[in-house]
């Protein structure tokens, strides 16, 4: 999936109807799970929606995966490589945000890499409903990000790294007036001690 794919609604759609479908959940159980609307959760299984990084969210925490999960297209062929070219983009129509799946879909490796690039100013909030034995590592590649984890603030700058579990809400800010990039690496295994 790319930003210029002009069927993006679709493919996120088909993807969400597929996911939902694989748990044996029906419109109205991922609805309740997820704390979206049926007629939204409807609508956008129809491609007649394009939805924002934060409903996404939701919807991922009501089929109990990831972002990254999601968006890894389970219409490309397994590979141990992904070419950038070949990577998923997508925008996030609310805070354009772009968000790249850097790492091969299908490998059964349980870490994730995503590339974002963040708009001067922009912000984006997610729930981040609890998925189990998940965690992730924000690292900044270039600028400055803020982040509330929870109630928790945290300031950070180019190459410092933030570990966080699934769970607290948690608010991506940045604050400038240049854009930031930063790399997410989700850890689908068992924490160590």
């Amino acid at each position: 999936m790319s930003i210029a794919d002009a069927d993006i609604d679709d493919r996120i759609g088909t993807r969400v109807r597929e996911l939902r479908t694989e748990r044996g959940l029906t419109l109205d159980g991922l609805a309740h799970q997820a704390d979206v609307s049926r007629a939204m959760l409807s609508r956008i299984e129809r491609g007649e929606s394009s939805p924002t990084a934060q409903l996404l969210n939701k919807i991922c925490g009501g089929l109990g995966i990831t972002l990254s999960a999601l968006f890894e297209g389970a219409e490309r062929p397994a590979s141990p490589l992904a070419r950038r070219a070949e990577q998923p983009i997508w925008c996030d129509p609310a805070s354009g945000y772009l968000r790249r799946n850097v790492s091969p879909s299908g490998s059964g490796s349980a870490v994730d890499i995503v590339e974002v690039e963040f708009p001067p100013g922009g912000s984006v909030a997610f729930d981040n409903q609890r998925v189990a034995g998940t965690d992730q590592h924000v690292w900044v590649l270039d600028g400055t990000l803020e982040l509330v984890l929870g109630e928790e603030p945290f300031r950070l700058g180019r190459g410092d790294c933030l570990v966080m579990r699934f769970g607290s809400p948690v608010l991506f800010r940045n604050p400038t007036a240049q854009p930031t990039r930063y790399a997410v690496i989700i850890s689908h295994g068992a924490a160590r001690p």
